[in-house]
């Protein structure tokens, strides 16, 4: 795994490959490498005029097979039509990356369907997303469901009771339970899809330099970050790699875990709570109204 890069990514062609966020930072090198290895990307976007340029550049970056799919992972209502378009068009899905997120909010706001938005976009959305893609993810003899996480998953605690932040916000605060959030699911995910053709697994970039950073860190990304391109290293890793295994967590190597080549990441012991993981897991399914079972009926929503 030593000084893995884009070069090493296996050929994909003949896949399909689903990407959240994918119109800036780690998303876009994530749909770039994968459509220039040969996949059918597909790429969710909530901004228009900034999905359409970016679907531009990738097709000329890539010269592979691109498509923009709106998707504001805030609205329930447009998760669940980005979910139903892609599925009428592409009934196998081989590769989800549930990348796209907001950090740091300065203020608690709350999504279209009363979420705190950093929950209900990071959390909420790709839950949704991944529950009522899953017939499509199973119809893949070997799909991947790679979730990207962060360091400052390394820092939190998850509290079933205020999941939303409503009686403790602060903006990283609330960022990094999210981050722990999405690693749970992964691991909860990976133990309920155990015997499918289904693997979850996760990745963080690190520190890389973002838009993601607007409204924290953003100097000091700048200073010591590495570049977006590089961050996307690790989830290229967790969604290509041959030996990659469901339940693992993939992230930059070097500088404490902040940059440098992909490799395996220690996984927080929060995150493998069991008890935690299935309290949450029926929260997220109460919330978002998807039901998802993979080891026997699939998904289904209310």
């Amino acid at each position: 795994m030593s000084g893995w890069q884009t070069q090493d990514i296996p050929r994909q062609d003949g896949k399909t490959a689903v990407i959240t966020g994918a119109n800036s930072g780690i998303g876009y090198y994530t749909a770039l490498e994968l459509a220039r290895a040969g996949a059918r990307v597909v790429i969710g976007c909530r901004d228009a005029a900034r999905g359409e340029a970016a679907l531009k550049a990738l097709r000329e970056g890539s010269g592979g097979q691109v498509e923009l799919v709106a998707l504001d992972l805030a609205s329930q209502a447009s998760v669940r039509a980005f979910a139903a378009e892609v599925q009428a068009a592409r009934p196998r899905v081989d590769l989800l990356i549930n990348n796209a997120g907001v950090m740091a909010m300065p203020r608690r706001e709350v999504t279209v369907d009363g979420f705190e938005r950093q929950f209900g976009t990071n959390v909420l959305g790709h839950f949704a997303l991944t529950g009522l893609l899953w017939p499509a993810l199973a119809a893949s003899p070997a799909a991947r469901v790679v979730t990207v996480s962060s360091m400052m998953a390394w820092v939190a605690r998850i509290d079933l009771d205020d999941l939303q932040s409503e009686r403790r916000y602060s903006p990283m605060g609330t960022y990094s339970r999210t981050k722990l959030a999405d690693l749970i699911f992964t691991l909860e995910l990976q133990r309920r899809a155990a015997g499918t053709s289904v693997i979850s697994v996760a990745s963080h970039p690190g520190g890389s330099t973002t838009n993601l950073q607007r409204h924290s860190f953003d100097g000091l990304m700048k200073l010591v970050g590495q570049s977006a391109a590089d961050g996307a290293l690790p989830s290229l890793y967790a969604a290509t790699a041959a030996d990659v295994r469901g339940g693992e967590y993939f992230g930059p190597r070097g500088w404490f875990g902040a940059r440098g080549a992909p490799g395996r990441a220690r996984v927080p012991r929060r995150a493998r709570d069991e008890r935690i993981a299935a309290g949450l897991w029926d929260r997220l399914e109460q919330l978002t109204g998807v039901r998802l079972d993979p080891a026997r009926t699939g998904s289904r929503a209310a």
